[in-house]
């Protein structure tokens, strides 16, 4: 059987800042991040299974990359909580705002190894990530590919 690569496609708004940086970035900010996930496998041959001819449902992949990623990072600030921005955090907490602390400085390349992490651990066992390509804006994106790892 042929191995298949799915896609699929999500959006979501967050912002963060990148503490050190000698850039505009610097600054608190946001991003209309997209982030297609591409996991790879073989249709199931099960002409009983009701997910028959499917390598997964994608719906199912939609729970797993909502659970873990979407439902957390929208309309949340990311800060690297290793740096003076852990203060920032703590007062925008106590105003009520979604604030994520990370153990990494949140740029696109990190984030997006990060949500790799994360996704993996909740695919079935038989469908594998292939790849993972975080945009930040309409031109600047950073991509994870399994074979590279």
């Amino acid at each position: 059987m042929s191995k298949i690569r799915i896609t699929k496609q999500f959006s979501f708004e967050t912002g963060h800042a990148l503490y050190g940086y000698d850039g505009k970035c610097r600054n608190v900010h946001g991003h209309s991040y997209k982030l297609s996930v591409c996991v790879i496998g073989e249709p199931i041959t099960d002409k009983d299974n009701v997910k028959f001819g499917m390598v997964i449902d994608f719906g199912d992949l939609k729970k797993i990359v909502k659970s873990e990623i979407v439902d957390k990072f929208d309309h949340a600030t990311v800060f690297n909580k290793n740096t003076p921005h852990v203060e920032l955090a703590e007062e925008l907490k106590n105003r009520g705002h979604h604030v994520i602390l990370v153990e990494y400085q949140p740029t696109s390349e990190n984030m997006v190894v990060d949500f790799a992490e994360k996704i993996q651990k909740h695919l079935p066992e038989h469908i594998k990530l292939h790849s993972l390509k975080l945009q930040e804006t309409e031109s600047s994106f950073a991509e994870w590919f399994a074979s590279d790892q």
